[in-house]
């Protein structure tokens, strides 16, 4: 199989030919139809997330269709066999710890990840544990489907986090935000985007897709939030964000990976602000999300890119030049509809 490997950090992909991996008890191995390409892959090229492995195949986004299961393992339904599912970016958790058993598999300190542990969806084919598979809705064509298994779950955490806040504000408007917004709006709630200054791209994108505002991250909203959450990598947009919501008010760290967060003045907090983070997933955000999507309906916009341009969507989407996300089409029928 051809995949984009990752051999050194700060290094551009490389195109190899490997074997097609065997799954284990346990797995499914997918023949990889989409793999939407997100900015926890970037951090992962340039070294930021700590731990890991080297050589490494990226992509956590992954829409498959499942074309064999280890002959060991005589628990998995074969009727699984020809369905499409979809590997989000928590891969395995060990099942039995303290967070395993009460609910917060996210933070399992033995979690492995797709695309950092385990190799993932920049490739034609991978394997999953078939356990952190989800099936795909109906109606989602491979590369519309690919970013709602990362952008749309991590998105979905964070708006859960911020609670029932009416006034949200997003700062950084890409893949996350833009699914996010219409969630949002399909619940009724008012979104004031913030972008990187000049950004007018950006701020029309999101005020095509419902924004009540859209401006530049260093303005202040036209009215106090009761939530913001900070999307971009920038630690900076933390204080930022707590001036621009109200007392009460709560501001979500929604990314992986952040800047050092700068010095600030105590009575940015003060007031009963809280600010917390959001740590990967649980399968229970991808049945809850995945089942709500349909309903909205989310509606992703995409730039697709083939396999072997992997580096070129990296690279626009770490210079702002995605307008929603990004996805790699890896097989023949990744841009076909059969399945709407």
């Amino acid at each position: 199989m051809r995949a984009m490997l990752l051999e050194h950090h700060g290094q551009a992909l490389r195109m190899v030919q490997r074997p097609v991996p065997q799954p284990q008890p346990g797995q499914v191995l997918l023949r990889v139809r989409a793999c939407a390409v997100c900015r926890t892959d970037l951090h992962v090229v340039d070294g930021e997330l700590s731990a890991g492995r080297l050589p490494i195949i990226p992509g956590h986004q992954i829409v498959g269709e499942v074309v064999s299961q280890s002959s060991l393992d005589p628990e998995l339904d074969a009727d699984v066999l020809g369905t499409r599912v979809g590997v989000p970016w928590l891969g395995w958790t060990c099942g039995s710890c303290e967070y395993c058993t009460t609910g917060s598999e996210n933070l399992c300190d033995h979690a492995k990840f797709t695309g950092h542990d385990l190799d993932g969806g920049f490739a034609e084919y991978v394997v999953a544990d078939a356990r952190f598979c989800f099936p795909i809705p109906t109606g989602y064509p491979d590369l519309q489907a690919a970013p709602l298994l990362c952008a749309g779950l991590i998105g979905y955490r964070s708006l859960r986090m911020a609670g029932d806040a009416r006034r949200l504000g997003f700062y950084g408007f890409g893949a996350a935000a833009h699914i996010l917004l219409q969630v949002a709006r399909f619940e009724g709630r008012e979104v004031y985007a913030f972008t990187r200054p000049g950004d007018h791209q950006g701020q029309s994108f999101a005020r095509e897709l419902g924004a009540e505002w859209a401006g530049d991250s260093d303005r202040c909203p036209p009215r106090p939030l009761d939530a913001a959450i900070i999307f971009a990598p920038v630690g900076a947009l933390l204080p930022a964000a707590l001036r621009a919501v109200r007392k009460g008010g709560i501001v979500v760290c929604a990314g992986i990976h952040m800047s050092d967060i700068p010095a600030f003045p105590y009575e940015i907090l003060w007031g009963e602000r809280t600010v917390r983070s959001v740590a990967n997933l649980t399968r229970e955000d991808g049945e809850a999300f995945l089942s709500l999507a349909p309903r909205v309906p989310v509606q992703t916009k995409v730039e697709s890119f083939a396999l072997e341009g992997a580096n070129d969507a990296l690279r626009a989407l770490r210079h702002g030049q995605i307008r929603g996300a990004a996805v790699l089409a890896i097989s023949d029928a990744a841009d076909k509809d059969e399945h709407e």
